[in-house]
């Protein structure tokens, strides 16, 4: 079997014309970026009514053996495009930082894949050096004010506002900056995050327009001052600077599956430190140009389809059709406490002891969110007859569908099966969404809902400075925001140890901060950081390039 990237390599590339007007849009509602990559105009959609489905693509926690939620989601889109449906797919764009770390790429796999793959996986069109950029112009303004007398009498060491770069870097965690002299800069205490947990991302991902981006850039806090008081971008005039670094990052991408399908790739938030979910300037082009858009949300679905649900779709006015839930039997294993070496053997017991980790994932899609559901199971070679039966079995329980999808050994027709049963619950399932909390719930309960009713913990464990911080946000008016749960992607606790569905736990808040233009408040659980750092033997030390600008290693 060929490896991912030279599936991409080998595979016939359409001009992007002709993926457009799959989409009804025509020449002119495109920038090019090359043949195979281009803008959407927002003209080309914002007119026309949202028809389309909305499929979901979630899946249970991570591990070391894998899911496919991103090679699920394009096998899907091709399978309905089989089928007959007029579909596109929206996803994320992958970050440099798992690239080069220790996930690699998210751009599918096998042959269920978005190409131009090592396009998408690296620079792309710029879209993340644009939001680094705007980020980093925010932050040198707000020194430059300090520098520059403090009209604003700024507490520095009340500074929210971190420098970003979208690769993992620990060593960029904690700074400190300003030193040699009066005329380097005020010398304070600072830091790094990744892009993809920036502030400037997740306005960049909610913003329904140009204009929209630029008032919740305004919005944005950065620091305090010494009496207490918020401090904003717009305060520092940096908000219009900032848009005009955007204007062109903000319009969706246009790409295609390996099929030929369409997809809009557009943002990035990691889900466990940001809400994990593409543009939703990207799903709603996608929802006015598609009959069926299938769209993915980070890691479990206790991370990225919770903020999906309770973040994107109260902000956005988004309402799903269908989730779709990802596993392994491999996985499940693996939740049950298999050793790795072993999970290519049948293991009725282990996979019995890790089914609770999908059947809570499956709970909370159908019962605290009111959704209709389809459990997709990633189908390997060494997969039995008998543990497929146990994991039916285990879902008709909860009234769900198991659905085998073999998309990445054989592309659209892998998924059919898939397919044709989330087209069946569109149409027949019961669909009663709801949010997990209200709007007027407190913060303080709007953290403890997620963790009871998602999470399954017994409660949370708020440190001083959180609740502390919590209280100063109630009081500042940020108390109707949704939160951001920064969680540890691996468990439905905040301990990465605990696999399956764990009982008896409590969370623990040891930080809180507001992203205001965002329009949520993040709560940081466990020891969850905003900056990752690389592994012992990074992904980056087997990528190469030839002298004819070949690219090797990626996958």
């Amino acid at each position: 079997m060929p490896t991912d990237i030279e599936i991409a390599q080998s595979a016939h590339l359409r001009p992007i014309p002709e993926i457009a007007a799959k989409l009804s849009l025509t020449p002119e509602d495109l920038i090019p970026y090359g043949r195979d990559k281009a803008k959407v105009e927002p003209s080309a959609y914002r007119d026309k009514p949202r028809k389309g489905k909305l499929i979901l693509v979630t899946a249970i926690n991570p591990t070391p053996a894998g899911e496919g939620k991103t090679t699920t989601s394009v096998g899907l889109a091709d399978a309905l495009s089989r089928l007959g449906q007029k579909t596109c797919l929206a996803l994320r764009e992958p970050s440099l930082g798992p690239v080069f770390g220790v996930k690699g790429g998210a751009a599918g796999g096998g042959y269920a894949q978005v190409i131009p793959m090592e396009d998408i996986n690296l620079h792309f069109t710029g879209d993340f050096h644009a939001i680094g950029a705007a980020n980093n112009l925010l932050a040198a303004m707000l020194d430059n004010h300090i520098q520059q007398g403090n009209a604003l009498d700024i507490d520095v060491k009340n500074i929210t506002w971190k420098r970003c770069v979208d690769m993992n870097d620990r060593q960029l965690r904690n700074v400190i900056d300003g030193l040699g002299g009066r005329m380097q800069g005020v010398p304070r205490e600072d830091g790094f995050d990744i892009t993809v947990a920036s502030e400037v991302m997740a306005v960049f991902c909610l913003a329904t327009s140009l204009t929209d981006l630029k008032e919740r850039l305004g919005r944005m806090v950065v620091a305090y001052t010494r009496a207490g008081a918020p401090v904003t971008a717009h305060d520092l005039k940096a908000e219009g600077a900032m848009a005009a670094l955007l204007k062109d990052a903000v319009k969706p991408n246009l790409v295609q599956t390996l099929e030929g399908t369409p997809a809009l790739i557009h943002g990035g938030p990691f889900a466990n430190i940001a809400h994990g979910c593409n543009s939703v300037s990207a799903t709603d082009a996608a929802l006015r140009l598609a009959d069926c858009v299938v769209t993915e949300a980070g890691f479990g679905a206790d991370l990225g389809a919770e903020k999906f649900l309770d973040i994107k779709c109260r902000a956005a006015g988004l309402r799903p059709d269908a989730v779709v839930i990802v596993a392994t039997v491999r996985a499940l294993k693996h939740h049950g406490g298999c050793p790795k070496a072993e999970l290519t053997r049948e293991n009725l017991e282990a996979l019995e002891k890790g089914l609770p980790n999908l059947l809570k994932h499956v709970e909370n899609i159908t019962q605290v969110y009111g959704l209709p559901a389809v459990v997709a199971i990633n189908q390997f070679d060494c997969d039995t007859e008998a543990e497929i039966a146990l994991i039916r079995k285990a879902c008709d329980t909860y009234g769900v569908k198991v659905a085998l999808s073999q998309v990445w050994a054989k592309g659209g027709a892998g998924g059919e099966e898939l397919g044709r049963e989330v087209l069946r619950v569109m149409e027949e399932g019961e669909n009663r969404f709801t949010f997990a909390y209200p709007d007027e719930l407190p913060l303080k309960e709007k953290i403890e809902a997620v963790a009871r009713k998602v999470y399954g913990a017994d409660g949370v464990s708020f440190a001083p400075a959180a609740a502390k911080e919590l209280e100063k946000l109630e009081s500042l008016g940020f108390g109707g925001f949704p939160v951001c749960m920064a969680k540890t992607q691996y468990s439905l606790s905040d301990d990465p140890a605990l696999l399956g569905a764990p009982r008896g736990f409590t969370v623990t808040v040891r930080k809180v901060k507001v992203s205001a233009g965002a329009g949520f408040v993040v709560a940081l659980t466990g020891d969850i950081m905003t900056m990752p750092g690389l592994p012992k033997v990074p992904a980056a030390e087997n990528i190469d390039v030839d002298e004819n600008g070949r690219i090797t290693g990626l996958f």
